[in-house]
């Protein structure tokens, strides 16, 4: 399947796995690129830029496909070390970025003059505007369904989707809600030239964390996730548990007096916990509602021939049929 998203990245198939806190690791991405998708490293899992840097060695060593970074960019205090991530990303001979978090246009001309295609996630059409103004060669577009951060508008992806179709030029991808081929047909129908599956990449043997985690995930419904961190305008969609439970009975309960100390023992520190403990309950972690869809944890290359395979027959034989009929 030709999309101008395989085109944008030099792979075989429109699907990127989105990057996740310590959860994306060489291993991770090196199968997602080996199965024919945009396999992403988290850049801020790796706590300096040298650990970065060995990390891309690590997963060129696993695939010679092209695979990308996840850089977040966050607003703190005391700033991770940008310019040396910048530049672990550059000498690693990294073709694809993913960014996120606050405008990235200050690291633009420095990755894109490396051959680096950008990708920026964005949880709005405006923010997609400015994207693509700015000079991003790519968006992933994350309706309210997603895990993670689904920003303060609440707009699923049947509504973000087509409008996110009917205002960009530079090409989109679907993210959130995304599981199977099912979704990928629907995205393409709404605009978007392939999709940006998280959870769903969790759920496979490669993924590197604790099985736990992957228990958890298949099962859960659609209806096991809850949005924490609203009062803070931070919203951020995670998997229900005991942690959480007391959170959201610390928001109830503090209201407008909410402070980002008041839950630091909920969300602090959490993702080595969960991710490589495999202690559940320690904190609030990021999951979709797409955990309904998720009922089983097979290999990477399983999990995207079988979705290629159900979109190719939707299409030429469903979708065909019912123009046939």
């Amino acid at each position: 399947m030709k999309t101008r998203i395989t085109e944008l990245f030099g792979i075989e198939h429109p699907i990127i796995q989105g990057g996740m806190h310590y959860v994306g690791f060489a291993e991770l991405a090196a199968a997602v690129s080996n199965a024919g998708g945009l396999g992403l490293i988290t850049g801020l899992t790796q706590r300096t830029p040298e650990l970065l840097a060995n990390e891309i060695r690590r997963c060129r060593e696993m695939t010679d496909k092209p695979f990308g970074v996840n850089l977040t960019f966050l607003p703190a205090l005391s700033q991770p070390d940008y310019p040396g991530y910048v530049r672990a990303i550059i000498d690693g001979g990294v073709k694809a970025v993913e960014t996120a978090g606050n405008n990235p246009q200050k690291w633009l001309p420095a990755l894109q003059e490396a051959g680096i295609k950008v990708i920026h996630k964005c949880t709005s059409v405006r923010h997609s505007l400015k994207a693509q103004a700015i000079g991003c060669d790519a968006v992933s577009v994350d309706g309210f369904e997603c895990g993670g951060h689904p920003g303060e508008d609440d707009v699923p992806n049947f509504i973000l989707l087509p409008r996110a179709a009917e205002e960009l030029k530079i090409p989109f991808v679907a993210s959130g809600g995304m599981a199977d081929g099912r979704s990928l047909v629907a995205a393409l129908a709404l605009g978007a030239e392939g999709m940006n599956m998280g959870t769903r990449f969790i759920a496979t043997k490669e993924a590197p964390v604790h099985q736990n985690v992957k228990d958890a995930i298949v099962a859960a419904s659609e209806l096991d996730t809850r949005l924490v961190m609203r009062p803070l305008r931070n919203t951020e969609r995670v998997l229900n548990n005991a942690a959480v439970e007391r959170l959201v009975e610390k928001e109830k309960r503090l209201g407008a007096e909410l402070k980002f100390e008041d839950i630091l023992a909920e969300v602090g520190g959490i993702y080595p916990k969960v991710m490589t403990d495999g202690d559940m309950d320690a904190g609030a972690w990021s999951c979709g509602m797409v955990a309904g869809l998720i009922n089983d944890v097979p290999t990477v290359k399983q999990l995207i021939d079988r979705i290629m395979a159900q979109a190719e027959a939707i299409i030429q034989q469903r979708l065909r049929g019912l123009l046939g009929a």
